[in-house]
């Protein structure tokens, strides 16, 4: 009796995978400029692809949101993965907590509407925890092991109190408060030493 043979899915195209990315970045773009509400047809515009091209990658709008809020774990998960070679284990923490800052602060309306799609899926919810908390223990661990940061706190509970930064500020200079909220944070992590030593400014600050 001949075995069956199995069949295997043929590998995207590399012109396919380009244009995936271009229009993942004209979306990221173009969602930014126009909090979260601009069309479709503006999107593919901007990747300089046909409306058809755009609807075989993402069949509908909640698919693009989606791709688009998993590019941007990802993107935060390479950087820590960067930041996690830095020479400094807490300013390598320090950095990456900056920077979900100033994606929030870049992309505020996207970001906000990229939240409403993500706390629509379970899944999406689930796999943006997970990344960003294991984002997160790449860099705390590392402060951990070289006795730099304190270790009864977790990954999990550091990102929630970031989150909880984002939801407590609004209106203008709400970034510069942010920044401050962060120092205080990282500061509480390291040891009594290095916090009274090291009086670190927010960005900006002079």
């Amino acid at each position: 009796m001949k075995a069956k043979s199995v069949k295997t899915r043929p590998k995207p195209r590399a012109d396919s995978i380009r244009n995936r990315e271009r229009l993942l970045l004209a979306a990221t773009k173009v969602f930014s400029e126009d909090t979260g509400q601009a069309s479709l047809d503006a999107v593919a515009r901007e990747a300089g692809v046909g409306i058809g091209t755009l609807y075989r990658h993402f069949p509908t709008r909640e698919a693009l949101f989606e791709a688009v809020y998993r590019h941007e774990v990802d993107q935060l998960f390479a950087l820590a993965e960067t930041l996690s070679r830095s020479a400094d284990p807490v300013e390598g923490l320090r950095e990456w907590l900056y920077a979900n800052i100033r994606l929030v602060a870049a992309k505020k309306g996207m970001v906000e509407a990229l939240q409403l799609v993500a706390h629509g899926s379970s899944e999406l919810k689930t796999y943006s925890f997970q990344r960003l908390t294991a984002a997160i223990a790449m860099l705390l661990d590392r402060g951990v092991a070289a006795g730099l940061l304190r270790s009864d706190v977790s990954a999990e509970e550091l990102l929630r109190a970031l989150v909880g930064v984002f939801y407590s500020q609004g209106g203008k200079g709400w970034q510069a408060g942010a920044f401050r909220l962060v120092n205080v944070f990282v500061d509480g992590l390291c040891g009594p030493t290095r916090t009274r030593t090291q009086r670190r400014k927010s960005p900006g600050q002079r």
